[in-house]
């Protein structure tokens, strides 16, 4: 399928009767009016197959969820398979399985079914046909049967233009050939109006975009609808995919903004009334460049093998361009969020422009917000450890058992940014202290002398041990008293308070730690 702004294997650029930026000055709705509908919205996601599911495709399923939800509409996945030589085999079962581990529930699809199946568009070829037909018999589209090679000097020759045109075919197969016989390798070309309509964009006004065009030497923007090869390309089979299932909005990526005016002009060749359009902005590197696979935009179900919980992916990516109505003006509402309070508070009146910068710090922040949560709950408790279970069972070798995981849970629930802090971070928990790796300008002064006194004391009164260790060593600050004690039941490591972590580990490992400790120092 073409991608944004291709046609017929050339690159269309788009200007606007303004300067066109989206940061600049647009003609927008009324001041405070809402843009939410107050219908059920019917709205879709719809992926190609080419590659695992990432950051910035689950923030457009995402948006469309919620908004779908919001308004008690229904979700629909449709996958744009018709670019056969770029699926890859798993794609489609990790869109599945990464859409279900976020809670993302499909209302029609390929698997689930629905009033306007197949959700497959390679599945949907003779519907494709036939709409490609009717635009050719009433002369809204014709045959091209261009070389390849005429097509690539039609391209050249429009870039030495005076001025250059961003549009290329010279519309010769129209001219000549729109009533002769065609054969199956012939493309269909769609007949592109003289102007594009403007068109409304619900978050950034009205847009007017149209082609640059050299009046000397007239191109056209008769951009390819079907492909030699009988398939539709990415704009045709979008439009009529989009209309035949009632698609009320569509929510996509920015980059698809330059490609609108197509879309609105093949709904005014049928006269069919288009869905309203919402464009949002690009998920960009803290260095503000797109996101790639190379620069952040992570496959969501590796989140899941690090420890991430589907709640703060949901959450995380929720705010990439959208963010809650503050209950209070001026005082902002709580950005931790569950799918449930997402869906009550989502509304477009509150959907942000400008690029969305990704932090990771951000995910581990959210991410210890909802451990927490689950933490302290007791079913999701026991759904996480027995979850988690066999992976803590392998590390420990056997030695705990669940209400022993469940207890570490608690006891750590502060301090985990994900459930794989237990062995990443608190390992010192189940594995000897290596005492002797410890950095000597991190041990206080005073520990020798802070854990000789605390060896000989009965440590099931903690409180008590301190008390005496701080008549015994007036001029010691407390704070290094812990410092020494955390040295040696746990390197230093903080996490649990020391009570709970002598709890954990058992007296016989407890009187081991200080012993060690002492021998070391």
């Amino acid at each position: 399928m073409l991608k944004p702004g291709q046609s017929g294997g050339s690159w269309i650029r788009f200007y606007s009767t303004k300067k066109f930026s989206l940061k600049g000055k647009l003609k927008t709705s009324p001041k405070n009016k809402s843009i939410q509908p107050t219908t059920p919205a019917r709205t879709r996601f719809a992926p190609s197959p080419t590659g695992h599911l990432h950051l910035g495709s689950l923030r457009t399923a995402l948006y469309n969820y919620l908004l779908a939800k919001s308004t008690g509409g229904q979700f629909l996945l449709r996958l744009e398979d018709t670019d056969q030589k770029r699926l890859v085999a798993d794609a489609e079962q990790n869109i599945y399985d990464s859409l279900k581990w976020c809670g993302l529930k499909i209302d029609e699809g390929p698997n689930e079914g629905g009033p306007y199946a197949p959700y497959r568009q390679s599945e949907r070829m003779n519907i494709y046909k036939k709409y490609v037909d009717q635009l050719v018999e009433s002369g809204k589209a014709y045959y091209c049967n261009c070389s390849k090679e005429r097509l690539l000097d039609l391209r050249e020759s429009a870039t030495k233009l005076k001025p250059p045109t961003t549009v290329t075919y010279d519309r010769k197969c129209f001219h000549d050939n729109h009533h002769s016989d065609h054969n199956a390798e012939q493309i269909v070309r769609f007949k592109s109006p003289d102007t594009y309509s403007s068109f409304t964009d619900l978050m950034h006004g009205e847009k007017n975009l149209q082609p640059q065009y050299n009046l000397q030497d007239r191109r056209y923007d008769d951009f390819v609808i079907m492909k030699s090869d009988g398939l539709p390309t990415y704009h045709f089979a979008n439009v009529i995919d989009d209309h035949l299932m009632g698609i009320t909005h569509v929510i996509r990526g920015e980059e698809w903004l330059s490609s609108t005016p197509k879309h609105i002009a093949l709904y005014e060749a049928f006269g069919w009334k288009p869905p309203s359009y919402v464009h949002i902005p690009l998920l960009t590197s803290l260095e503000d460049k797109k996101l790639s696979k190379r620069q952040g935009d992570i496959g969501i179900l590796s989140m899941k093998e690090k420890g991430i919980l589907p709640e703060a992916v949901t959450n995380f990516c929720a705010l990439f361009g959208w963010s809650p109505t503050r209950i209070v003006p001026g005082v902002s509402s709580s950005e931790v969020m569950t799918l449930h309070d997402l869906i009550d508070k989502f509304s477009l009146d509150t959907l942000t422009k400008g690029n969305a910068k990704v932090k990771d710090d951000k995910l581990l922040f959210f991410n210890k917000h909802h451990l927490r949560n689950r933490i302290n709950e007791p079913d999701s408790l026991d759904e996480l450890v027995d979850s988690y279970f066999p992976r803590f069972n392998e590390f420990t070798n056997g030695k705990y058992n669940k209400e022993y995981l469940k207890k570490l849970l608690i006891s750590l629930s502060q301090s985990l940014s994900t459930i794989h802090d237990i062995e990443n971070i608190h390992s010192y928990i189940f594995k000897d202290v290596e005492h002797s790796k410890i950095d000597e300008s991190q041990i206080p002064s005073q520990a020798k002398e802070v854990l000789t006194i605390l060896k000989d004391l009965d440590h099931s009164d903690f409180n008590s041990c301190i008390d005496e260790i701080t008549k015994a060593l007036p001029d010691t600050k407390k704070k290094d008293i812990f410092h020494s004690i955390r040295f040696a039941l746990s390197g230093g490591i903080s996490g649990v308070t020391i009570p709970l972590l002598i709890e954990l580990i058992g007296e016989v490992e407890y009187k081991k730690r200080l012993q060690n400790a002492l021998n070391i120092l």
